[in-house]
């Protein structure tokens, strides 16, 4: 018997069209108890639509640890290393092991106590003010106007392999007016969100609607990361949109970096492959990326009006392939409930966290990811061949 799905809800900003296929509620199923047929049609549920969303169930830490790891069954870490007090670069997010599950982080805002057996947890919703290069004013603030933090993938990016899925789950949602993110980039962009909303864009819709000189770059491109990006990243600023490093040459310089092994430094597919679509996912972290390489063209592909056709190694191409998925019509800003969980597809979308909140506006999550037992795969030969 199929699971029954509802569209999940767009703000009028969106572009319905370019939603179609991303995101979808789930009716009366127990994510914490599904039979394996309902985790196998989950399993492909997440990879069409990228976002699952339960409204109002109850799920423990255990059974949400155990419905991650059914989607690799052989992960055991969480994508940042189950001790998260030996992560470099830490002090860009906090994260609280549930005690006796450490791959489920309690994340939120404010003091939270005697929560799923911690008896104090001091969490601090991410802010913009802590990382971009400019800030909002207070006066702004005040007013409610904010702006992505810094869009992401769930993953280490070095040694480790980014997370199949992430797992969120809202136990105490706070309450209050709607917040304007501001994209202060010279464009005028501005989106209305839900209070601390999670903000989604799809990896598929930022291929889809690159041009096609942009797409054969895409499927013949390298990202180099960082070795400890988040220790990289620490001392830099991001810019106004959370899309990336401001270049001022602050990043933590190789020899002032934890030790590193050249083997465990990540080199990605600026394009990854869905395993149940087969679509490409336009799939870059862009604060941690060092270097970036283009393979030439193929030989039988047309080299009229391509850009780098003998190939090309460079350090600043992301943010004008990724800006455009970031439009307004284009984010999915989920509006939280209590009791929400929802699952999303970690290897075909960036997301973000939003606003800012005031140290009594208590968010308490329930976060879980693991890292992955491969790596993910790029464009095949013939992705290549189509688009170059």
């Amino acid at each position: 018997m199929a699971i029954d799905l509802a569209p999940i809800s767009l703000p009028a900003t969106a572009d319905a069209e370019q939603f179609k296929d991303f995101g979808r509620e789930i009716l009366g199923v127990n994510p914490g108890g599904m039979s394996e047929e309902q985790m196998k049609e989950v399993h492909d549920l997440l990879h069409k639509y990228s976002v699952l969303l339960f409204r109002d169930v109850d799920v423990t830490p255990e059974q949400q640890y155990n419905l991650t790891k059914s989607f690799d069954p052989s992960s055991e870490n969480h994508g940042h290393g189950n001790d998260f007090s030996k992560t470099p670069g830490r002090k860009l997010f906090e994260l609280n092991a549930i005690p006796g599950v450490p791959q489920v982080k309690l994340i939120g805002n404010g003091t939270v106590y005697n929560h799923e057996g911690l008896s104090e947890a001091v969490l601090k919703h991410p802010s913009h003010t802590t990382f971009h290069k400019t800030h909002v004013s207070a006066e702004d603030t005040a007013k409610g106007i904010t702006r992505f933090q810094r869009w992401h993938m769930d993953a280490a990016l070095y040694d480790l392999n980014p997370p199949r899925v992430t797992t969120l789950y809202a136990k105490v949602v706070p309450q209050g007016p709607h917040q304007t993110v501001r994209y202060d980039d010279g464009t005028g962009d501005e989106l209305e969100v839900p209070l601390a909303a999670t903000a989604f864009v799809s990896g598929k819709t930022m291929f889809d609607i690159l041009s096609s000189e942009n797409k054969s770059v895409a499927v013949r491109g390298r990202v180099k990361y960082s070795p400890h990006p988040y220790a990289w990243m620490a001392t830099a600023h991001a810019l106004s949109t959370g899309l990336g490093i401001v270049s001022e040459g602050l990043e933590m310089p190789d020899d002032e970096l934890p030790l590193w092994d050249e083997d465990k430094i990540k080199v990605y597919p600026m394009t990854w492959k869905n395993p149940v679509t087969g679509e490409l996912h336009f799939q870059v972290h862009p604060c941690g990326v060092r270097e970036l390489f283009v393979d030439p063209l193929p030989a039988v592909a047309s080299r009229e009006g391509a850009l780098y056709p003998d190939g090309a190694h460079l350090t600043n191409l992301m943010y004008k392939m990724q800006r455009p998925a970031i439009a307004p019509s284009l984010v999915y800003p989920l509006d939280w409930r209590e009791n929400d969980l929802i699952l999303f597809h970690n290897r075909g979308l960036l997301h973000s966290v939003v606003g800012e909140l005031k140290k009594d506006q208590i968010r308490a999550f329930h976060q879980c990811n693991l890292a992955a037992s491969d790596e993910p795969a790029g464009p095949t030969p013939e992705d290549v061949r189509k688009y170059a």
